[in-house]
């Protein structure tokens, strides 16, 4: 998905997953739910679209006493019957999303069936690795945080995704975390104004006064995230705004995706899925784009400025290497 999507709260991240997958022809979608029971999700649904206006002045009254948005949200669905005793569970992170899922299925009425499985084992949250089946939070927390080798959770993982791990740290000598990219996020913040920092992609309700603040007093990325956490700011909400910082994207930018799907960009597939493609491709009402190099659209700029933003911590010559690979036809195996 193009970056303006992926780096979004559910309801984004669903509309461009959701839609994308409607133009390219699926007829189910399957996603990993703490309920594993979809009558479950339709059921909220229904509900909450009777209720909608309740739950929109309670959303809107929570949040104007400062509230975060995660938290005026589950007493919303509180208030118009959505606790978890009757319906799905809205605090948990998977049913968030799937929920997200269903809506942007049901709300737009496109011919997709949703189905769900039980999350079983690992929780979302969970920073250990229990058994074989665990959280994404956890395996980072062990390779990034705890430094062990990408061996130490070879149970965890396909042996193809450990593969091309081990593949990436052995040529670039690194894993991608938060305090590399600090100096360049500190630097941009350091030599922004307040109003150039308003303009920022999540840069709202006076951030930018308390990033120019909290900036000259901080040493590494952890310590600004505690400096500008508060009961209304969640920590995923402040990264979401430290990411759009580091790759300049601005709130106007956001126009690019909303309500619709402006393109499909296919980086891989099997040969069975090149068959596939091919017998969708006039039926396509997107275009589908199999690499930037040469592209035009506005939203395919912002996809290179992300990637040049990731790469950035990279040596000159394995950052060009990289970059590179955003140009190459798709991986067809």
């Amino acid at each position: 998905m193009p970056y303006l999507y992926a780096v979004q709260s559910s309801r984004l991240f669903a509309q461009g997953a959701v839609n994308t997958l409607f133009h390219l022809g699926i007829t189910d979608l399957c996603f990993g739910s703490e309920s594993g029971n979809i009558q479950d999700f339709i059921s909220s649904y229904e509900l909450l679209l009777q209720q909608q206006d309740t739950y929109n002045h309670t959303l809107k009254n929570l949040l104007k006493q400062g509230e975060s948005f995660p938290i005026a949200s589950r007493e919303a669905y509180k208030k118009v019957g959505l606790d978890g005793a009757t319906s799905i569970d809205l605090t948990k992170p998977n049913n968030i999303l799937g929920f997200s899922y269903v809506r942007e299925i049901l709300d737009k009425q496109l011919p997709i069936r949703p189905l769900t499985i039980k999350r079983i084992k690992s929780d979302y949250h969970d920073t250990h690795i229990h058994s074989s089946i665990a959280s994404a939070t956890s395996i980072r927390e062990a390779i990034i945080t705890k430094r062990r080798s990408v061996r130490e959770v070879e149970r965890t993982i396909p042996s193809a995704t450990l593969d091309q791990m081990e593949q990436y740290k052995s040529e670039t000598d690194i894993f991608h975390d938060w305090e590399n990219y600090f100096p360049l996020i500190h630097y941009r913040v350091m030599t922004m104004s307040p109003e150039e920092l308003e303009s920022i992609l999540g840069v709202d309700e006076g951030l930018e006064y308390r990033l120019k603040r909290t900036a000259p007093h901080v040493t590494n990325f952890k310590d600004w995230m505690q400096a500008m956490k508060t009961k209304r700011y969640t920590w995923t909400r402040l990264q979401r705004m430290f990411v759009h910082i580091l790759t300049n994207t601005k709130k106007r930018e956001l126009e690019l995706i909303r309500d619709h799907v402006p393109y499909i960009r296919l980086l891989g597939m099997t040969k069975a899925g090149q068959q596939y493609i091919r017998s969708r491709k006039k039926k396509l009402q997107v275009p589908l784009i199999t690499g930037i190099g040469g592209q035009v659209h506005a939203l395919l700029k912002v996809e290179e400025r992300a990637s040049a933003a990731y790469y950035s911590i990279l040596s000159p010559t394995m950052r060009q290497q990289f970059l590179h690979q955003e140009l190459e036809k798709p991986i067809i195996r």
